[in-house]
């Protein structure tokens, strides 16, 4: 009937804006009248549910999502927002530079390179490198490249590598394209034949004017065709003329092969443009099938048919090799600059956040380095975030880091675990009288919460006597004009 009559558990954003839980609270309440609801951050929710008894309490939360990676404090089992920080850099960033990388590698699939598809190769064919650097070296080996490269397979049509025609019809459908090819042809030469006609009618009319003697306009028009002297000018006409009489030779002689239907020489290939708008590309592909009709005798109509034998192969040629871009693509998390972008990398703020403890606080912290979201599934992941706290630790130091059972769907099972655990209590739960009492943003905190900071409204200042009284006083100045008069 338009209402939801039992609580609701809702994930929101690290440190989200008041605003924003005040608009959810009003549409849960007031439009769907559930009877209480509770707020939690989806990566606290996964620290939640992977804790076990011999994790400590505390610990430095890393959540690298889709859109960016957090990395958040946990003191005594809450969530230090204060020092708290985002990158802005997470898996579609990945999958933004992935595309850019594979389709300057390969334009000539520019259009088949899509989002999803790079995505596709990130899931399956990414992973971390744990020293960036010392993994370049190892690809410039060939024997390591061909090793460690992938092949993707990119869908194409193979339409020609296969038929179903009899030797009739393919006999048949030779014929027709070998009459259109001749029909281009006799279009194209006619086409040749009134270009130059035309511009052998405007070099004989330069010629009329040196006979009649109108230097003036002849040295005038030799100079607009690009010529140095008369001598020159009659070469053009000479080879204008000739090229024009074997151009009608050649339209002459194929009507008359049209009209006996008999073909005595190959079509003439050169005047072709195999890339030309009017030709397809299966006119194109199939020239090679025409040898056998331009032949002195006749090949018998009985005899099978040779399949058509493409250029290349095209399976291959629709393959993308992923060489370095397997570790290109998920190192912006580390290290940002690698598109542009003037950020820290996880390394860096993880030790700035870090740094805003005292080193007891630190040696707690880093006890419980906890990894989550979708792109701690990259392999390596771990064994770099290692690397990179043995190189910022003191020496000697202990540090422990755990990675998610399912960073994906962790948050769903610890919201699950949390409901399910706090159901019959009132700890983290927003009733519709607190909501009413104190207003959408109110939030009550829990474990896996943000922490709740109420909005603060300037207090005005009292209006003292002594302020007031200059204003009565100009009051009473200007209150009667005849007095001041």
């Amino acid at each position: 009937q338009g209402c939801v009559d039992h609580p609701i558990v809702l994930t929101e954003a690290v440190c989200n804006p008041l605003y924003s839980r005040q608009m959810m609270s009003e549409l849960l309440f007031e439009c769907y009248q559930v009877p209480k609801v509770s707020y939690g951050v989806d990566s606290l929710y996964s620290f939640y549910h992977n804790r076990r008894q011999s994790w400590p309490c505390s610990g430095l939360v890393i959540s690298s999502g889709y859109q960016c990676t957090h990395v958040l404090p946990v003191l005594e089992g809450r969530l230090d927002a204060k020092n708290c920080k985002r990158i802005n850099l997470g898996g579609c960033q990945a999958a933004v530079y992935l595309q850019r990388l594979l389709q300057l590698k390969y334009p000539g699939h520019f259009a088949a390179i899509t989002l999803s598809r790079m995505e596709e190769i990130l899931h399956e064919h990414s992973y971390i490198a744990e020293d960036y650097i010392e993994e370049l070296q190892k690809w410039r080996s060939p024997e390591y490249y061909e090793n460690n490269m992938h092949k993707m397979q990119l869908p194409f049509s193979n339409k020609l590598l296969g038929s179903t025609l009899t030797s009739e019809e393919k006999q048949e459908r030779r014929q027709q394209q070998l009459r259109r090819l001749q029909e281009l042809n006799a279009r194209r030469r006619e086409e040749k034949l009134q270009l130059d006609q035309e511009r052998l009618d405007r070099l004989l009319y330069v010629q009329e004017l040196l006979e009649d003697g109108q230097m003036d306009q002849f040295h005038k028009a030799l100079v607009e065709l690009n010529m140095d002297s008369a001598e020159e000018l009659q070469s053009y006409i000479n080879k204008l003329s000739l090229s024009v009489e074997q151009t009608k030779q050649k339209i002459l002689q194929a009507e008359v092969n049209i009209e006996v239907d008999v073909v005595d020489s190959k079509p003439e290939t050169p005047d072709l443009d195999p890339l030309g708008s009017e030709q397809s590309l299966e006119d194109v592909e199939s020239i090679n099938e025409f040898e056998p009709l331009f032949a002195e005798e006749q090949p018998e109509v009985e005899k099978p048919v040779a399949a058509v034998q493409p250029v290349f192969n095209l399976a291959e040629y629709h393959q993308l090799f992923l060489g370095t871009e397997r570790i290109r693509a998920p190192e912006i998390v580390f290290q940002p600059s690698l598109i542009g972008e003037d950020q820290a990398g996880i390394a860096e703020t993880m030790q700035y956040v870090l740094e805003r403890y005292p080193k007891e606080q630190q040696a707690i912290l880093v006890q419980n380095v906890f990894l989550t979201g979708g792109n701690a599934m990259y392999p390596g992941l771990k064994a770099r975030v290692q690397k990179e706290l043995l190189e910022m630790r003191p020496f000697q130091s202990s540090f422990q880091v755990h990675l998610a059972s399912s960073p994906v769907l962790d948050a769903w099972y610890g919201a699950r675990d949390w409901a399910v655990e706090y159901m019959t209590r009132e700890e983290g739960w927003i009733t519709r009288k607190d909501y009413e009492e104190k207003g959408g943003e109110y939030l009550k905190e829990h474990c896996a919460s943000n922490v709740y900071v109420p909005i603060r409204l300037p207090k005005q200042a009292p209006r003292t006597t002594e302020a007031l009284a200059p204003s009565r006083a100009l009051t009473s100045s200007t209150g009667n004009p005849c007095e001041q008069a």
